[in-house]
């Protein structure tokens, strides 16, 4: 027996190493595998896939083809799949063929799709949420199907790059909303399914291109059938409500009614245009004594009161993950809005004001003259040399930080006060300070640094702020000691939730909106409490928009330019600072391995994985948090860290999302409270070095 082991084990170990040896799959295609198992819940249906390693093109595992060492087909078709598709899909480079079409995969669809597709199929499930943005850029795309799922919202105008798309399914959704004008780009586009769906508007944009099928039936569509669409071989256009009037001349745009080749003469033309503005004109004040009374304007849309709404309108409100990392039935459940109780922050926002004019994000939000939602705070004109004493001569020993036009020093008092003093450097000044300088900076709320001073003098331009003793958010994570005390978990969402009730109050309280440009943990001040004030708020007219301002990891992905700020744009650095909160990491660090370095670049993908969101909390946490609690805080920030603006939610959205944060916090406290009361004075000895904020 022993002489047959000692024969077997050596030809064991050969023939394991000869199997390592021989095996052909990519690596990061084999992880990519792996992680789209385990989101799947590791379906037993699936012959050869593993949760881990394992040799995807060497074990012909079901579904897989390869070229090579490269995966380069999907095929999971019909197999009744569940869960989702996983986070890191963007990783199998060479797959052109993805094909998960009827099974009962749900979630959004990942935005961290195969990125050179040419054939794209993810129909008959139930995904939810929009269509991902990172379809925009396959380029070698040539069929995309995502029927008969329960996709909603608008299309973005994400289809000018796709020029090789013959065929485009999207029946079958609730998708709303006008078709995007890149449609008309879609040059090779033979075949489009739109049925039963919400679109609205016409389908004029459809007239540029050289179709041989259209099903546009039962939608919201208005107008006429262009001339040119109903040459289209296979044509269905019923249930949805066109005009029964006569078409206009070429029949391809909407206009007025002719019922011959003559047109009206010039006389006639002028007395219609006065004609029409005149009316225009009292419907406008019609309509603006209306809006003024009932309706708010938050983030360059109207929001309407209660009676205004004449239909049943619903809204999906951020979606949180179970254990399993499945969204939550219950909470991604369509919510009557007139049923609705509203926070009350979201009541504060001011009516509509009085001037006309119409402003686009970033002018309505970056203007310097503007009226605050507040009373002008009642603050002391200090002299410069009251502050140069206070300071010593602003020395060095009493620098507090810099920040991006300015250095901020703490100021001493014979009376034991202590302030904090914003020196302004005015070669770094975009605009200038004097002029309605205080209406700018002042700003009231709890969570936003408190103004209590300034000086302009000739040279010389300060800002006084109450000290926080514990200085920034950003230091107490970061350029902690051995003497430090970790935050807990429920004081990190507290302050996450403070911080983003000051955003909220910028973006949607104050009238009109303002763009904060400088939202990170440096600029996040901890008081005695450890409640956050949110300072540098109303200076961002002042000070060039750079890549540098913020410093490296923070910059949404749009930021690469002055015009390009706006409110989602702060949206994004927030959620940033979350992922300090969470990970307790810097947003880059070069001592990082490369692929880890950019905070946003090396969390975002794991997100929505429950065992990696366990590996990426902070160890300072020690795994003391509710489990709950931590998904839904990493389902806000995949929120909020969105390659594209337009799907980053409001900051009234992420306040509601953290306060159920804090919830779901208090009631874990709650229960573990109770649980380990008779345990607890045992323990208390085997902590008594170690504590917790």
């Amino acid at each position: 027996m022993a002489r047959i082991l000692s024969w077997l084990l050596p030809s064991f170990l050969l023939s394991s190493l000869l199997c390592a040896a021989l095996a052909k799959t990519d690596q990061p295609d084999v992880s990519a595998l792996n992680v789209m198992y385990r989101s799947m819940n590791s379906p037993s249906q699936l012959s050869g896939w593993q949760s881990s390693g394992g040799d995807p093109c060497g074990q012909s595992w079901q579904g897989i083809e390869c070229s090579g060492s490269s995966v380069t087909e999907i095929n999971l078709s019909g197999l009744g799949l569940s869960g989702s598709m996983g986070y890191q899909l963007s990783s199998l480079t060479s797959v052109t063929h993805f094909d998960m079409s009827k099974n009962n995969l749900q979630g959004d669809i990942p935005y961290q799709l195969p990125p050179n597709l040419n054939y794209l199929n993810l129909a008959g499930n139930a995904f939810t949420g929009g269509v991902p943005y990172s379809i925009s850029q396959m380029t070698d795309l040539e069929y995309l199907n995502l029927a008969q799922n329960q996709l909603s919202g608008q299309l973005s105008d994400m289809f000018g790059k796709l020029q090789k798309l013959s065929e485009l399914d999207l029946s079958v959704n609730r998708i709303s909303g006008n078709l995007p004008q890149s449609f008309g780009s879609l040059s090779s586009l033979k075949t489009l399914h739109l049925e039963n769906n919400q679109f609205t508007g016409s389908i004029n944009v459809l007239t540029k291109l050289s179709l041989e099928e259209l099903d546009v039936q039962n939608n919201q569509f208005s107008g006429w059938i262009p001339n040119k669409l109903k040459k289209v071989k296979e044509l269905k256009t019923g249930g949805n409500p066109w005009s029964s009037k006569n078409a206009p001349p070429g029949n391809t745009t909407e206009g007025n009614v002719r019922e011959n080749g003559s047109g009206p003469s010039g006389a006639v033309i002028a007395v219609i245009v006065i004609a029409l503005l005149v009316t225009a004109m009292v419907v406008l004040v019609l309509v603006k004594r209306r809006i003024s009374s009932s309706s708010k304007y938050v983030d360059g849309k109207f929001h309407y009161s209660d009676d205004q709404l004449s239909q049943n309108r619903s809204f999906t409100p951020l979606v949180s993950h179970d254990l399993k990392g499945e969204p939550n039935p219950v909470e991604s459940a369509s919510i009557d809005l007139k049923s609705l109780q509203l926070p009350s922050s979201i009541a504060l926002k001011h009516s509509l004001p009085e001037s006309p004019k119409s402003f686009n994000e970033n002018e309505f939000a970056n203007g310097i003259n503007v009226k605050r939602s507040t009373e002008p705070l009642v603050v002391r004109n200090y002299s410069f040399t009251d502050l140069q004493a206070a300071t010593g001569s602003f020395n060095s020993s009493r620098l507090l930080g810099e920040g991006s036009i300015g250095r901020v020093y703490k100021a001493k008092y014979a009376d034991g006060k202590i302030l904090a003093v914003k020196k302004i450097d005015s070669t770094e000044l975009f605009g200038s300070l004097s002029k309605d300088f205080m209406e700018v900076v002042s700003l009231h709320h709890p969570n936003i640094a408190e103004l209590v001073g300034y000086c302009v003098e000739p040279g010389q331009q300060l800002l006084v702020y109450e000290f926080q003793r514990n200085g920034s958010l950003y230091d107490f994570l970061h350029l902690s000691d051995e003497y430090s005390r970790p935050l807990t978990w429920d004081t990190r969402v507290r302050i996450a939730l403070g911080t983003a009730r000051a955003v909220e109050f910028l973006h949607e309280v104050c009238s009109p909106s303002t763009i904060h440009k400088n939202i990170k943990s440096a600029n996040i001040l901890l008081d005695a409490e450890l409640n956050p004030h949110l300072s540098d708020c109303g200076l961002a007219a002042f000070y060039q928009d750079t890549s540098e301002n913020l410093g490296p990891g923070y910059n949404a992905p749009e930021c690469t330019k002055r015009t390009a700020y706006t409110l989602k744009s702060d949206v994004y650095s927030f959620g940033v600072v979350m992922l300090e909160l969470l990970t307790g990491r810097k947003p880059y660090d070069s001592s990082k391995p490369r692929p880890e370095q950019i905070l946003v670049r090396w969390a975002a993908p794991q997100l929505h994985d429950i065992d990696a969101l366990a590996q990426m909390a902070d160890p300072g946490l020690r795994g003391l948090y509710p489990p709950k609690s931590l998904s839904r805080f990493a389902d806000v920030i995949a929120l909020c860290v969105r390659p594209e603006p337009e799907f980053r939610p409001l900051m009234s959205e992420v306040v509601q999302a953290l306060v159920q944060c804090t919830q779901r916090t208090r009631m874990s406290n709650r229960i573990g409270r109770t649980l380990s009361s008779a345990s607890r004075r045992s323990d208390r000895s085997d902590d008594s070095d170690y504590h917790y904020y």
